[in-house]
């Protein structure tokens, strides 16, 4: 080769070195945003505990999926809320009252002969640098340390001794408290990890009482920080992206599989962590199942595709549904559907402001629909629920670190919130069919039938992920394609007039 073939090649070499190290500064800076941010987190927790408790919080426990297979590990939400980390078999403690030593972690035993299998785990020094907490331990030292607290014994060693001499305090007034996660906890249901421990300890230990943090936890997680406000933008975008894969997938003749595999390639080649839920992929009649849970259907000309699918990105979820006709362009009768839907989305758009609820928001979308519902002859009555046969399901709920995230649906929004709008349409004579066979339900029947029969098998639900800003709402997916205009105009073929 001559030094002129040479230098094109060098110049490449010298190009992704630099992208090489762009990359890791970018990771880098992330995981000390995060690392900040998590540490900011679990003091606004601590300051709202108080002084006489103490938090505990587990890791989720890996679930098998078949024989010695796991399904892929996903971390405990509280946890990853706190900790930022995603290693299994962890537990955070926290001591508001400590003098020192506020924060405790315990990581999983190193294991040598295990980790040529599943990779190196966390040393002392990474899981304190990465979470920026005050003192780690070993998994296995956990009940050591918590029965000393309890037993108010010193812990930590002679060398670096905790001073948790307010909970012992607390302890020995009788105000102590323990806080777990418990959440909402049926009387009839198996006992949780957690209520099985505030059982253990009850037996053997007294001064204290056990306290619910879930409150404390859903109340600030409901508002997210800067940090993760950039991250939940970035996974509406990569779900953005992929949603429009999904769209250049879709054509007559393919099978719904097809745009799944185009839009989850997306998502994993833009570093999500994973989907945010299952993909929803229904073609014609499939489009009417609300969670279709199936992708094998061969998509036919002249129907309607509704994809919801999004994805996790840093832990944090977005929320994209579209429904869009597979040969381009809409039907008349898509059309009136389609109408209807979008300008309940954008009726509740409208409404949802800081002080209003998620479910005011919903009930925005509600009378949209029912009135266009009746225009069209699929409901004779828009002062009942009538509609529900049709638009069975609810059109908000809060995003985060689990997509159907914590937080008062009925209490007030506020800047830092996000959350979904997806009011839907679903038309199937399945519906009718169920009704109680009561004369006002035959004479509904008679009257709503040839309107059914008309819209049979017409899908439509338009979702899309939201952040309530100080300056109003945002809708961070707003690069998808939204409108009938815009959907035909991003569907027609290249070239064409």
């Amino acid at each position: 080769m001559n030094h002129m073939t040479r230098r094109p090649s060098a110049r490449l070499s010298r190009y992704s070195a630099l992208a090489i190290v762009l990359l890791f500064a970018a990771a880098t800076a992330r995981a000390s945003e995060l690392s900040d941010d998590v540490k900011a987190r679990r003091a606004r927790v601590m300051e709202k505990l108080g002084p006489d408790a103490m938090l505990i919080l587990w890791s989720a426990p890996p679930q098998r999926y078949s024989l010695d297979i796991d399904y892929e590990y996903r971390q405990d939400s509280n946890l990853y809320y706190l900790t930022g980390l995603t290693q299994e078999n962890t537990i955070l403690v926290l001591m508001p009252g400590n003098k020192t030593q506020r924060e405790l972690l315990f990581v999983k035993d190193r294991n040598p002969a295990r980790e040529q299998w599943t990779g190196a785990l966390l040393t002392l020094e990474q899981a304190k640098s990465q979470t920026g907490v005050d003192r780690v331990f070993r998994a296995s030292q956990f009940d050591e340390i918590i029965a000393g607290f309890l037993n108010r014994l010193p812990v930590g060693g002679d060398e670096d001794p905790i001073d948790a001499s307010r909970f012992y305090e607390a302890l020995s007034a009788g105000r102590a408290r323990v806080a777990l996660a418990l959440g909402p906890r049926p009387l009839n249901a198996a006992l949780t990890p957690e209520l099985e421990f505030a059982q253990k300890i009850r037996e053997r230990y007294v001064g204290f009482q056990v306290a619910d943090a879930a409150p404390t936890l859903n109340a600030l997680r409901a508002v997210k920080t800067p940090y993760e406000q950039r991250i939940l933008t970035r996974s509406a975008e990569i779900s953005g992206e992929a949603q429009m894969a999904g769209m250049r997938a879709a054509r007559a003749g393919a099978y719904e599989y097809e745009v799944l595999a185009a839009i989850e390639a997306v998502q994993k080649g833009r570093g999500a962590v994973s989907w945010s839920y299952p993909s929803i992929v229904g073609s014609g009649p499939n489009a009417t199942i609300l969670h279709y849970p199936r992708g094998e259907r061969q998509m036919q000309s002249g129907e309607l595709l509704l994809v919801d699918a999004a994805c996790n990105y840093g832990y944090m979820a977005a929320d994209i549904t579209r429904t869009y006709p597979v040969g381009g362009t809409f039907s008349p009768l898509h059309k009136d559907i389609y109408r209807i839907v979008l300008q309940a989305q954008e009726q509740a758009m409208a409404a949802a402001r800081p002080g209003v609820s998620l479910q005011d928001v919903h009930n925005k979308t509600v009378e949209v629909i029912k009135a266009g519902l009746l225009t069209l002859g699929l409901i004779t009555d828009t002062t009942g629920d009538q509609y529900k046969m049709w638009y069975p399901h609810g059109s908000t709920h809060f995003l985060g670190i689990d997509v159907h995230d914590v937080g008062d649906r009925k209490g007030p929004l506020a800047a830092g919130m996000a959350f979904t709008i997806e009011p839907g349409i679903y038309i199937r004579q399945s519906a009718l069919d169920a009704l109680p066979r009561t004369p006002e339900n035959n004479a509904l029947v008679e009257k709503v039938q040839p309107a059914v029969t008309r819209y049979a098998d017409i899908g439509v639900r338009i979702e899309d992920s939201f952040l309530l800003e100080s300056t109003g709402l945002r809708r961070l997916s707003s690069a998808v394609p939204r409108t009938i205009e815009e959907i035909e105009a991003f569907l027609k073929p290249k070239g064409s007039q």
